[in-house]
């Protein structure tokens, strides 16, 4: 899944892209019952693209990129920023 969604989110030619598995903090958690493997996932990008967009706007291109990936995770947390907010 981490390779998958590498490859997706370097699309977006991000000056930083951080994307940590966080998989294992969650094992055995209620709501992660049925998940198996790499199912959660923190993310932190940094793009020319986010400029002038809204905290929402950019979340939502995140998960347009990633497309049927989002399927496959369970949850993913966004920190997504133009350069000028960093």
């Amino acid at each position: 899944m981490y390779n998958e969604m590498i490859g997706k989110l370097i699309l977006l030619k991000p000056e930083t892209l951080e994307l940590i598995d966080e998989s294992d903090q969650h094992s055995g958690h209620a709501g992660s019952k049925g998940w198996e493997g790499e199912s959660h996932f923190k993310l932190k990008i940094v793009a020319d693209v986010f400029e002038g967009m809204s905290a929402l706007k950019r979340h939502q291109l995140v998960y347009t990129i990633l497309g049927d990936t989002m399927e496959k995770i369970h949850a993913l947390s966004v920190d997504a920023k133009a350069p000028s907010q960093v």
